[in-house]
């Protein structure tokens, strides 16, 4: 694991972040010179889309200056460069967690060294419990909002105008044109795809009967421990971000049984093929 990043107060050039992304995208530049219009995050149970992917080259994480390792079963833990649906891509087979003791900041660096290496839009895929009575396990959710109850923030500290602004709009953090395509999609390739409000929170435990309603009653309709600290970090360079997740377990209060990794991991890899078709037609046509 690497050490938390420091920065000096109010240092807002030159910071130690730029510099340990660059240090990262200098180590990636050497092995490719491929410059990826789509980043793409594969969570939990989901990373055999790298399959679909025309593979350049794979570089684990652990031989990427600054880069944080993932230690989650299922997270194979390296980047691939390649082509996907005939467009130059940069893929996460498996992403890091703010519950595994990693800071904010280092969730999102990836997403920064991604940024720096020339994409702009950046698809995100995870396994989320289902609290709306509508949806049903192995369903596909499309996020067009989020409610941020993760205690922690990636962009809190100093802030570097090169990578972003310091007050970063979130009127549209999940974009329009985006979730249009999707949705046209998914209507085209017959895939039924519902759509919401994603609410994070830090886990690693599920939640509690009583949290559900909570969360549920604040409007959420799925429930994850992912995705926003990446979110904050794409909207705050300039990135389009779109969120694709598979339901994997039902989070009913008043009809909860105990979820097990094994049926979570058992129902992503049951939908990943209509993810998969998914991603491939909306890569294609961006």
């Amino acid at each position: 694991m690497t050490h938390p990043t420091t920065f000096a107060p109010g240092r807002t050039t030159g910071s130690r972040l730029r510099a340990e992304i660059d240090a990262a995208v200098s180590s990636l530049r050497a092995r490719t010179a491929m410059v990826p219009e789509v980043a793409v995050i594969l969570g939990t149970g989901l990373g055999a889309l790298a399959r679909s992917i025309t593979t350049e080259v794979s570089v684990p994480y652990r031989e990427i200056p600054h880069f944080p390792e993932s230690t989650v079963e299922s997270h194979a833990g390296e980047l691939v460069f390649g082509r996907l649906s005939g467009k130059p891509v940069v893929a996460m087979r498996g992403r890091v967690h703010f519950y595994e003791g990693y800071t904010m900041a280092q969730v999102g660096f990836p997403v920064r060294v991604m940024r720096a290496l020339g994409a702009r839009t950046l698809v995100i895929s995870n396994a989320v419990g289902g609290m709306n009575p509508m949806l049903e396990a192995g369903s596909l959710f499309l996020t067009v909002d989020h409610i941020n109850l993760m205690g922690g923030n990636p962009l809190i500290g100093p802030n570097d105008d090169h990578l972003g602004p310091r007050f970063p709009d979130m009127s549209e953090p999940y974009a329009k044109e985006l979730i249009a395509l999707t949705e046209r999609v998914a209507r085209e390739e017959r895939i039924p795809l519902a759509k919401g409000v994603f609410v994070g929170v830090a886990g690693p435990n599920l939640e509690t009967r009583a949290e559900y309603r909570f969360l549920r009653t604040i409007g959420a309709d799925v429930v994850g421990m992912s995705l926003i600290p990446e979110n904050l970090v794409a909207v705050h360079g300039g990135m389009r971000c779109l969120a694709l997740s598979v339901v994997t377990d039902m989070c009913l209060p008043d009809n909860l049984h105990a979820a097990a990794i094994e049926d979570i991991l058992r129902t992503a890899s049951q939908a990943e093929p209509s993810l998969t078709r998914l991603i491939e037609r909306v890569v294609a046509e961006l």
